[in-house]
């Protein structure tokens, strides 16, 4: 009966949802995904403007920013809860990033040479 009621209690244990996410949601990988999405609006505003919108390509580019601009959103806000990136950059990302994800690669930028100096000392 002993047996049976400790492997039950090692189902029982809650989930460490915050580390998980932490591990998923890392500096590095926000950064990644921030400068991708700048190249995907590129790519949409020079099909757009410069190549007078052929489609598919126009809508594709368009949904992809859209889906990826959505993503993004969700996992900056949970990354500034979680302590990952800060609150300034989360806001960048969600509330601007619809205009332009340039700013949200700005700040990632900006955030990293911020580090840079913090871990150099200066």
């Amino acid at each position: 009966m002993r047996t049976c009621a400790r492997w039950l209690a090692g189902w029982a244990r809650p989930l460490d949802v915050t580390a998980a996410a932490s591990r998923v949601l890392t500096f590095a990988g926000l950064r990644r995904v921030s400068y991708a999405h700048s190249l995907v609006y590129v790519a949409l505003l020079v099909c757009a403007f410069v190549a007078h919108s052929p489609q598919p390509a126009t809508f594709l580019l368009g949904l992809t920013h859209g889906v990826v601009w959505i993503g993004m959103s969700l996992a900056a806000i949970a990354a500034a809860r979680l302590r990952v990136v800060p609150l300034r950059l989360a806001v960048a990302v969600a509330v601007l990033g619809g205009i332009g994800p340039f700013f949200g690669s700005w700040e990632f930028a900006r955030e990293q040479r911020r580090r840079a100096q913090l871990a150099d000392g200066l």
